[in-house]
C-alpha cells in the first residue's frame, strides 16, 4: 500500500489504528455543532494523515481506488474540528463543519435519510438540492462524490 519513503513520513499515531485487511478504517463524519451523524466513508493511512494535516476531510474511494477530498466536486467540504479514535482503535470519528449543509451525494444533509418503519425503508429527510444541479450529471444512489 505504501512505499518505504511514505512509511518514513508516517506519524506514529497512525500505527495505533487497527486497519482492516484492505488497509482501511471506517470514518464517521459528525456535525460538530449539532451531533448529527452525516455520513460514513473509508480512510486509509494516507487519507487520514492528509485529513489531520490539511484540516479538511480526505477519504479513500473504494469504487475508484483513489483518494477523494470531500467536496472536490460538490463544493460541500468538511472542515475538521476534531479527530477521535474509538476504544477498539478501529473506527475514526471526524467532528466536522459541513460546508453548504449537504453531506450526501443525493442532495440531502445526511446520508442516513432512511428509517425502518413497518418493515420498509422510508425516506425521512428532504432533498435540499438536486444532485444534477450539484454534479452536473446523474448520480447513482450508491455512488459517492
Amino acid at each position: 500500500m505504501q512505499d518505504s519513503e511514505a512509511r518514513v513520513r508516517t506519524p506514529d499515531w497512525l500505527h495505533e489504528i487497527r486497519w482492516n485487511a484492505d488497509g482501511l478504517v471506517p470514518a464517521i463524519a459528525q456535525d460538530a455543532a449539532t451531533g448529527d451523524i452525516l455520513m460514513m466513508a473509508w480512510m486509509n493511512a494516507e487519507s487520514l494523515r492528509l485529513t489531520a494535516e490539511e484540516g479538511q476531510a480526505v477519504y479513500w474511494s473504494r469504487s475508484r481506488g483513489k483518494l477523494w477530498r470531500k467536496g472536490e466536486t460538490s463544493g460541500h467540504q468538511q472542515v475538521v474540528v476534531e479527530i477521535r479514535l474509538d476504544c477498539d482503535e478501529d473506527v475514526i470519528l471526524l467532528k466536522i463543519e459541513q460546508k453548504g449543509g449537504i453531506a450526501c451525494h443525493t442532495g440531502r444533509r445526511s446520508c442516513f435519510y432512511r428509517k425502518l418503519e413497518n418493515g420498509e425503508w422510508t425516506s425521512t429527510d428532504p432533498v435540499l438540492r438536486d444532485p444534477d444541479a450539484i454534479y452536473g450529471k446523474k448520480q447513482g444512489e450508491n455512488s459517492n462524490e
